[in-house]
């Protein structure tokens, strides 16, 4: 792509344009498609002579695309002829039902794996391409995905997809997003906390901004999670100072904004646990008591076994590895990450035997490579300090 086309522009635009097809009666997967179009001649054209309206150019270029698509071949003649010329911007349309597209992405009769492939398609603008390197996963195996979805949500109007009842079905689509993290050219986390952006401004919830500010306050501690070689870094050895400062205090603000209109949701519990966290200088001086009171209220939404599982943590750094055991014996073993917290609470116990079979275990257990040579290293850790030990 030239560098003098704006590719954040286009895919700001890429959901407005969508929902105006959509409005202007094209179904979804004809219209998502016509767009695709006409951001490809966008990225093609743009850099040598770029339109005076990009919106309106984009929206008359899609609906061109559209109803050739729908026209006989003299049609697609015609097509051919008018593509030497820009096509007129035509009046540019005001209204924005983008948290209508938003919640058809999202939609009940979606995975979660095809709502966020087909998220990232129609309201973040990417192409196949560019999810597909994102995903790892070769880019017909992501055509097919994104198609698939498209002719799930293709019978659902467009007009009532918005409904205030499916947004928590959109926050969780795009917390999904953000914990795919980064692979290949596209930053996904920077796209979730773009797209969770976009969302706050449009709706008036302040579980929009606990989810925004989540996003902002784990993505601040990114540079300091790998080390310069590549290992994993627990959040309780990172150099904080790495840190980004202005995500912390941009996701704080946004937080007690949110915590001051006395509607808590999950969302800003998290988000209130990382702040915490975020707070900190070091972590010894964290708010050990505070964070279990949090996840307290976390609890009050669900008896959701992973916030058990980090409770555990939180009340064995609080009160105790002691009473964090007592509280682990009721978590559910199968919970990923179970083996390594409970290496990590028995060796706080001082039972370092066991921790460095736990430690061992984890490894076998972990769900990539990172955490496998993370839990190794923890386990030749704790396995040198018994040699040093039994030495003396």
């Amino acid at each position: 792509m030239d560098d003098d086309v704006d590719e954040e522009l286009l895919r700001e635009l890429t959901p407005v344009v969508i929902s105006v097809l959509c409005r202007r009666g094209a179904d979804f997967a004809s219209a998502e498609d016509a767009v695709q179009e006409a951001v490809l001649k966008a990225l093609s054209g743009w850099h040598d002579d770029p339109p005076r309206d990009p919106k309106g150019w984009l929206i008359t270029t899609a609906w061109y695309a559209f109803v050739d698509h729908t026209r006989s071949e003299t049609a697609r003649r015609a097509r051919e002829e008018r593509s030497e010329a820009e096509p007129p911007s035509g009046p540019t349309e005001d209204a924005d039902d983008t948290l209508q597209l938003y919640a058809l992405c999202a939609h009940s009769s979606l995975t979660p794996s095809s709502a966020v492939a087909l998220t990232l398609r129609a309201v973040g603008g990417l192409t196949t391409k560019q999810i597909a390197d994102a995903y790892l996963v070769p880019e017909a195996t992501m055509a097919q995905r994104i198609s698939r979805a498209k002719r799930t949500v293709s019978d659902v109007d467009f007009t009532a997809a918005g409904d205030v009842g499916e947004l928590g079905t959109v926050m969780h689509t795009l917390y999904l997003v953000f914990n795919e993290g980064y692979s290949g050219d596209i930053d996904l986390a920077a796209e979730a906390i773009r797209l969770a952006r976009q969302l706050s401004s449009m709706v008036d919830e302040p579980e929009v901004g606990g989810l925004l500010a989540l996003m902002l306050l784990h993505h601040a501690r990114r540079p300091a999670r790998l080390g310069a070689d590549g290992r994993l870094i627990p959040l309780a050895d990172q150099d904080r100072e790495l840190w980004d400062s202005s995500s912390i205090a941009e996701g704080v603000g946004i937080l007690r904004s949110a915590l001051a209109r006395d509607r808590l949701g999950p969302y800003q519990a998290q988000a209130a646990i990382a702040a915490l966290h975020a707070d900190a200088p070091t972590v010894d001086d964290t708010d050990w008591v505070q964070i279990v009171e949090w996840y307290d209220e976390l609890m009050a939404f669900g008896d959701n076994p992973v916030v058990r599982l980090n409770r555990a943590v939180a009340v064995g750094e609080a009160d105790g590895a002691a009473v964090g055991l007592a509280e682990l014996a009721h978590v559910d073993r199968s919970i990923p990450r179970w083996t390594a917290v409970a290496a990590h609470l028995r060796e706080r116990n001082g039972e370092l035997e066991t921790a460095a079979e736990l430690y061992a275990q984890a490894a076998l257990e972990a769900p990539n490579l990172l955490e496998r040579d993370h839990q190794t290293r923890q386990a030749a850790r704790v396995n040198h300090l018994l040699r040093r030990s039994a030495n003396r």
